[in-house]
């Protein structure tokens, strides 16, 4: 969403937001853009959403079996 924001980028927040984010999205490169638009980001955060219920689903296994 900050591309969407020019000045974003220059903010203390988008700066931040950048090196926190950029380490894991640079994980995603490999999803061509379509139309000039890339879809790694939405790949990432569906990466992260298996992940947590797949955490959330051990989890809840492990603590109800004791």
């Amino acid at each position: 969403m900050m591309s969407w924001f020019p000045t974003a980028y220059s903010s203390s927040f988008g700066q931040f937001l950048t090196r926190i984010c950029e380490p894991y999205l640079r994980l995603f490169d490999f999803v061509p853009p379509i139309g000039g638009i890339s879809f790694s980001p939405m790949v990432a955060i569906i990466v992260l959403g298996v992940m947590q219920y797949g955490i959330n689903g051990l989890l809840v296994t492990l603590f109800t079996a004791l």
